[in-house]
């Protein structure tokens, strides 16, 4: 369960730091382990790589700032994030504008485990 924790602590990292540049290697750290072997546990584990979570994260985050007419977090260049906003959404963020218009988001992840015992049935009474 130890390695939960510290998986939920590099997400609590990576949602502090949304707005920064974040490296691989300093997250991995953080869940005690080589970027190599979190970028696996993690696509394992999420279905997705860290890589494009956090960009997908980025772009939720701003979609929902852009919807409460806040600024935009920054990303590299006004021509990619309008193109990538325009692919996760579908729509471009001048037409976000427009009243009743719904956006696609990528919530945060967490992690959760259930653990159920089994119980057998006895098959001689």
């Amino acid at each position: 369960m130890d390695i939960l924790n510290r998986l939920a602590e590099s997400i609590d990292y990576i949602e502090k730091h949304l707005d920064q540049p974040l490296k691989h290697e300093e997250i991995a750290k953080i869940a005690y382990c080589s970027k190599f072997h979190y970028q696996r546990m993690f696509y394992m584990l999420t279905g997705v790589t860290l890589a494009d979570y956090i960009r997908k994260r980025r772009l939720t985050v701003a979609a929902q700032e852009l919807a409460a007419k806040w600024l935009m977090l920054l990303l590299n260049t006004a021509t990619t994030h309008l193109r990538a906003f325009s692919r996760l959404h579908g729509i471009s963020p001048s037409q976000a504008r427009e009243k009743g218009r719904t956006l696609r988001a990528f919530p945060r992840l967490s992690f959760h485990i259930q653990i159920k015992g089994v119980l057998k049935k006895n098959r001689f009474r």
